[in-house]
């Protein structure tokens, strides 16, 4: 391996380290901030313009997509959400509530795939499958509510990948980090596996239904490109379940999942 290349990782991993400091700092602040101003919330806009313009052609969109139950956030997710500005300046941010997952899908998926959407019971799962669903439509990079950049967003994806998907400490892939352009082949074979695992409704888990264990099982990790955490993309640095999910009383979908069944029956009539 280069030496440079080596440095570039050295100095990628140093600053990560350096980013998480900060970010726990800030945490711990946080607590304080919300005991004085326990019902205090910043709003996450549905669309926001790139801090700076654009600059040359991408294969991959310079676009940010989050999802959440909510747009009204505690004082970490604000953060987090300032910092991936910081770290993707000329990435257009946009951001849907539960609703307007739902509207997206309606409005720009056949009723098969709407269907499935609609058997799904908790919003983790639904994120999931809508995550596909928006980067195979219009391209550009996903991001967890909680997950933030650790390195310039710009220099991560590249100007002439189609795709790039982060793997976690084990070497598995992960899907709080996603970068695609549109029409993806391997977007459209996780779109129609996620489906598959609706329709036949054999598992009781998030993970395996709609989550990474999708991606490990359709790609293949000797050619599908892809990084480690340690050099793209960190979760839980600047916020955590507590200042997550402060009210959602259903709590994460882990907990959330051993309540209430992922998949509905076919004639279930779900409420947004």
């Amino acid at each position: 391996m280069p030496v440079s290349t080596v440095f570039k990782s050295a100095l990628i991993v140093g600053t990560s380290r350096l980013i998480k400091l900060f970010a726990n700092i800030t945490k711990l602040l946080s607590y304080v901030f919300h005991t004085v101003l326990p019902n205090k919330r910043f709003t996450l806009p549905e669309r926001a313009a790139p801090w700076l313009s654009p600059k040359g052609e991408a294969t991959i969109p310079r676009i940010i997509w989050q999802t959440n139950f909510t747009n009204k956030v505690t004082l970490p997710v604000y953060l987090n959400y300032l910092f991936n500005r910081l770290m993707a300046p000329r990435f257009e941010y946009r951001f849907m509530v539960t609703d307007a997952r739902r509207q997206f899908i309606a409005a720009h998926c056949d009723n098969e795939v709407l269907a499935c959407y609609d058997r799904l019971q908790i919003g983790a799962a639904q994120a999931d499958l809508w995550r596909l669903i928006v980067l195979q439509l219009n391209g550009g990079v996903y991001l967890d509510i909680d997950a933030h950049a650790i390195w310039p967003l710009a220099s991560t994806v590249g100007r002439g990948r189609d795709e790039l998907y982060v793997v976690t400490r084990q070497g598995d892939f992960s899907n709080y980090f996603i970068a695609s352009k549109p029409n993806n082949p391997n977007l459209d074979k996780l779109i129609r596996n996620v489906c598959d695992n609706i329709e036949t409704n054999e598992s009781t888990n998030v993970f395996d239904i709609t989550g990474p264990g999708v991606f490990n099982k359709t790609l293949d990790k000797t050619l599908t490109p892809s990084v480690s955490y340690r050099h793209a993309c960190n979760q839980g640095s600047f916020t955590n379940e507590h200042f997550q999910y402060i009210d959602k009383p259903a709590g994460k979908w882990t907990r959330e999942q051993e309540k209430v069944e992922v998949v509905g029956p076919k004639s279930s009539t779900i409420e947004y």
